[in-house]
């Protein structure tokens, strides 16, 4: 599973150096070392592929990283979290580079993990989204994730619109953020030369209106962190409403609105939440997002 742990990751690893290879095991080798991947190694390469500061992946990476493949790849040193990782033998997978001085280490994300968020599905907890208290504060008792300005900061582009881009704006919930959310915002991307897409993220409570049960998994700061860590994704809106209004559209000049066809569920007062985008002409462009029913959440 793909989270922005892992994004955090791959960008502290890119920092080190001036061109990140990223090697992403087999189903077959997970399933043997650590157990039924999440999601399928096609799946996996492309998820990796979208992450802004990856340049290159090596589908089919061995799962003990050794002198020869860092020699094949012209690799000059290997990176990883600083956990260890054994193959299911009990063996350091990095012990070769690491008596190499051909290891660096980087650090993992605090309140993340691939487990922590497969225990968030399970659990089907609603606490996040109690009206009390717990319901209003962003650190619950699901995600221990706490969210700084710093790391917004290193996650973001920081890049302004230019002259002759093509502003386009998207909004969801982008939560858990897999193949289909991917799959969406490459099409946005391909729909103009110079594109700046603007991800519109709705805040938790309002999400829970439209999506229910315990959506969203993830809360609205690690959602923030996920989608700025996709390479066709430029800008955020942080707590967005779930109305595109004329004063966002103008507040961001936007040339372009764009969303699935999934089902667009309305508005608390029973508006439709693309009214405003549709009676412009031209203006909303609408397109079959490649979703896997099996991975995705209702809708975006």
């Amino acid at each position: 599973m793909v989270h922005y742990g892992h994004s955090n990751q791959l960008r502290q690893a890119r920092a080190m150096g001036d061109y990140l290879i990223v090697g992403v095991h087999t189903d077959e080798e997970i399933a043997r070392h650590k157990g039924p991947p999440v999601f399928t190694q096609e799946e996996r390469y492309k998820m990796v592929r979208a992450i802004k500061w990856v340049d290159e992946i090596v589908p089919g990476a061995p799962y003990v990283t050794t002198l020869d493949t860092l020699d094949k790849y012209n690799c000059d040193f290997c990176v990883h979290g600083n956990d260890i990782t054994l193959t299911v033998d009990g063996k350091d997978t990095y012990e070769e580079v690491k008596n190499a001085q051909r290891y660096r280490e980087c650090q993992r994300t605090q309140g993340v993990s691939t487990t922590d968020l497969v225990g968030r599905m399970l659990l089907m907890t609603k606490a996040h989204h109690s009206v009390d208290a717990r319901g209003r504060s962003p650190w619950t008792g699901v995600s221990q994730f706490l969210q700084t300005s710093q790391k917004i900061m290193q996650f973001a582009s920081g890049k302004e619109p230019e002259p002759g881009d093509t502003i386009i704006y998207v909004a969801g919930a982008f939560d858990l953020f897999h193949i289909g959310h991917i799959d969406f915002l490459e099409k946005a991307h391909s729909l103009a030369p110079k594109p700046y897409i603007i991800v519109g993220l709705h805040f938790d409570q309002e999400v829970n209106l439209y999506k229910r049960k315990n959506y969203p998994i993830m809360n609205i700061h690690e959602r923030t962190l996920s989608v700025l860590a996709c390479r066709y994704v430029s800008e955020v809106v942080i707590g967005a409403p779930y109305s595109v209004t004329s004063d966002l559209l103008d507040h961001f000049k936007v040339d372009l609105v764009c969303h699935g066809k999934t089902e667009v569920l309305p508005d608390r007062d029973g508006s439709d939440p693309y009214a405003v985008s549709v009676s412009k002409p031209f203006f909303i462009y609408t397109f079959v997002c490649l979703l896997i029913t099996s991975k995705s959440t209702p809708g975006l």
